[in-house]
């Protein structure tokens, strides 16, 4: 039994660092991880994630948000549609197949794989358009010397409905959907990738949290696997804060789009071997 609990919390530090770093929220590593090495059912795994994505974003985003690296204004405006979206998707995740599922994860990873690769710049926009400069969306990041620079945010329409799109794949496949919370903001919206990053990390539990209570409600929660996973990933995203601000930003896109990659190529895996 310690052996296990051991285990999952060591899957979970690592889950919650790399998730803090990214923006993508330790569940998309702790789905592939309890499925493919745990060899849980789906259900369980989904069911522990959501927990661990609420764990990941009460870890990373205070001090995120304490920095000034969070976006709350496009926070609070995207999580409506998010929302709407993680409770019709926790609510079909009831009803559909695991290799289904999986195969759907798989589908995401290449997704946000494919935005980040083909975002063009890395610079950011100098100003908003008409609907983000009216809801005054802008932000500044902090340089590495001190300073701060101004960015502008564009495409209000089409990253939330992205975000509707993300809450869907949050309640359906148990992740913050910080995967394509962060392609949302970095390639339709423009906002710099580490401010991308810290805003989904703030967004994911709120998403997540939506999931949770229709999962919990159905009885896929299992309390022995979600209450190690939950610690471990709460302090490996605390330490993922702490490194975040000096990380460079092309190696975090570059991380970004491996992870994506190898995980799909095994969800994709398991879900065509289980059909």
């Amino acid at each position: 039994m310690l052996t296990i609990v051991g285990g999952l919390l060591g899957l979970a530090l690592l889950a919650g660092f790399i998730g803090s770093l990214s923006g993508l929220g330790g569940g998309v590593f702790i789905v592939p991880g309890l499925v493919l090495l745990g060899h849980m059912p789906m259900q369980v795994a989904i069911g522990a994630s959501l927990i661990s994505v609420v764990a990941t974003s009460a870890g990373a985003s205070v001090a995120f948000v304490r920095d000034g690296w969070t976006n709350l204004r496009v926070a609070m405006i995207l999580e409506c549609a998010t929302v709407t979206g993680a409770l019709a998707g926790a609510y079909l995740a009831g009803v559909i197949r695991p290799p289904v599922l999986e195969l759907l994860f798989a589908a995401m990873m290449l997704q946000s794989a494919y935005f980040s690769v083909t975002r063009q710049s890395d610079d950011p926009v100098p100003a908003g358009d008409k609907w983000c400069s009216r809801l005054r969306l802008d932000g500044e990041i902090i340089n590495p010397d001190g300073t701060r620079s101004h960015y502008g945010v564009i495409r209000l329409p089409w990253g939330a409905g992205l975000m509707v799109l993300a809450g869907l794949m949050s309640g359906l496949l148990g992740v913050g959907a910080g995967a394509l919370k962060v392609a949302a903001m970095d390639y339709l919206m423009r906002i710099p990738l580490k401010v991308s990053s810290a805003t989904s990390n703030f967004m994911i539990g709120v998403t997540a949290g939506a999931g949770a209570l229709v999962f919990l409600a159905r009885g896929d929660i299992s309390t022995a696997v979600a209450a190690p996973v939950a610690l471990g990933v709460t302090a490996g995203a605390l330490a993922g804060s702490r490194v975040l601000p000096y990380a460079n930003a092309r190696a975090l896109r570059l991380l970004f789009v491996v992870i994506l990659l190898l995980i799909a190529a095994e969800m994709a895996w398991r879900a065509l071997d289980g059909i």
